[in-house]
């Protein structure tokens, strides 16, 4: 059992250097996230290749996107929500309250999968035509989502639970649990869709057994001597006050993961009733290559939370300012060198799923169009990073809307019929909501949260 003592003594980020304490926290998390995206996006590079019809099947792994979304949603919901939280009452020395913290979010995330599993099989072609699924990539993406609910548990108990290995420090264990399943997922995917000629069902396959896989080490770590923080059964007895807590703080991952999914719902929509088929494959190819260049400046902003969570808890206001300094600067230089490359070598980024000349034709002037200024998004991700750290779930919860929500989703809407833009100016809605959102975001962080950091004492168990 922990101690406020162990709380204190391993992993305590109120010590030594700040940048130092991001960095090595920073690395592991950005490289289990990347390979976290091999889960996903493998598939895609694979369906991509197949001999016959890879662009319908790719455009239906494309439409699935938003349920996946979902799925993510509710991990966010109690892995980003507990988390911090965690991080936070270890900075305060109160080790069992973080304990039983992680133990109700874990009930709540096997328990939220199993709904979504049974909702999602009874609604999903309904939804997946909703989605701008056609009669040509229908039996796609069916064939995909319906193996892909049945693990629904394995992924959120991947993707959620890592977070709480990730807040106590452990970014290399973080690391080492979704390499596992990612490895794993790499090796199973050609056999099941190749060797066993399963296709999109054996990438589906492939991919719940690598996530049950990466489930059941996070278990193994949590529930034993090594971890700081550990994984009880006495834990599991939830209470109202701790889950509104988690869920209040994970509204913010919540929010980002569903407006993600709606966005999704309007881009494959809109674009499947202005290009057709061909556009809704160009959108799950752009979702893929942003899903690759944004996890660095993921990796950043995650491995930051910890540290100034902590930080904040034990009353280290200076150290947390250092913080969000360190991680705004690197974020923005990381976005512009990004949007240069995307920008200069679309094409080199879309042959990694598909090279097919049509896609490929009408892809490239698509890429420079949503990608158009980059470097705002990471404002959006320093902001948003900053608000969850310090538990202001509210700042971060109405951001996370304000961009997709009131600004991207309109645009989308709109946009086609200006000017006669078409499937252009579903494309640059993106854009203008970087620039909008990013601003309106990190404006208000350093107009609230600075002077507040400003005006506040050490504690005195820390003077």
């Amino acid at each position: 059992m922990s101690s406020s003592s162990d709380a204190n003594s391993k992993n305590d980020f109120s010590q030594g250097s700040v940048i130092k304490n991001i960095l090595s926290l920073a690395l592991p998390m950005t490289l289990a996230q990347l390979i976290n995206v091999l889960y996903n996006i493998v598939d895609r590079i694979y369906i991509g290749r197949i001999p016959e019809n890879a662009t319908l099947a790719l455009t239906g792994l494309g439409l699935c996107l938003p349920i996946i979304s979902m799925v993510t949603a509710f991990a966010n919901l109690f892995g980003m929500g507990g988390a911090p939280l965690c991080s936070i009452e270890r900075g305060r020395g109160n080790g069992q309250e973080a304990e039983a913290i992680m133990g109700n979010s874990f009930v709540m995330m096997v328990l939220s999968g199993g709904v979504l599993t049974v909702l999602g099989l009874l609604f999903k072609r309904p939804l997946l035509y909703l989605f701008g699924a056609s009669q040509y990539t229908m039996p796609y993406a069916d064939s995909y989502i319906t193996i892909y609910l049945l693990g629904s548990i394995f992924v959120m108990t991947g993707l959620g639970m890592n977070s709480f290995i990730n807040a106590q420090g452990f970014g290399k264990i973080g690391m080492l649990t979704v390499l596992l399943g990612a490895v794993s997922n790499l090796i199973l995917d050609p056999v099941f869709i190749f060797v066993f000629k399963l296709g999109v069902q054996g990438a589906a396959w492939a991919t719940i057994l690598s996530q049950g896989l990466s489930a059941l080490w996070i278990l193994r770590f949590l529930t034993g001597s090594q971890t700081i923080l550990r994984l009880q059964k006495k834990d599991f007895r939830l209470k109202r006050r701790r889950i509104l807590a988690i869920m209040g703080l994970g509204l913010s991952g919540f929010t980002m993961s569903v407006t993600n999914s709606l966005v999704q719902i309007m881009y494959n929509a809109c674009l499947a009733l202005f290009g057709g088929d061909l556009y809704v494959g160009i959108m799950t190819v752009i979702n893929s290559v942003r899903e690759v260049i944004s996890l660095p400046v993921n990796g950043l902003t995650g491995s930051a939370q910890p540290v100034m969570g902590f930080n904040y808890g034990a009353g280290e206001y200076k150290r947390v300012k250092q913080a969000i300094v360190f991680m705004s600067v690197v974020s923005v230089i990381y976005t512009t060198a990004m949007w240069s490359l995307v920008h200069g070598f679309p094409g080199f980024f879309i042959r990694i799923f598909n090279h097919e000349g049509d896609l490929l034709a009408a892809g490239i002037p698509a890429m420079r169009i949503y990608y158009f200024g980059f470097f705002m998004m990471s404002l959006q991700f320093a902001g948003q990073a900053v608000f969850v750290a310090l538990g202001k779930s509210k700042n971060a919860v109405f951001f996370s809307v304000f961009r997709k929500v009131i600004i991207v989703i309109p645009l989308i809407a709109l946009l086609p019929g200006f000017f006669h833009l078409g499937v252009n100016g579903i494309f640059m809605a993106e854009p203008i909501s970087n620039f909008a959102g990013g601003l309106a975001c990190f404006s208000t962080m350093l107009i609230t949260v600075w002077p507040e950091l400003n005006g506040k004492k050490r504690n005195k168990k820390n003077a």
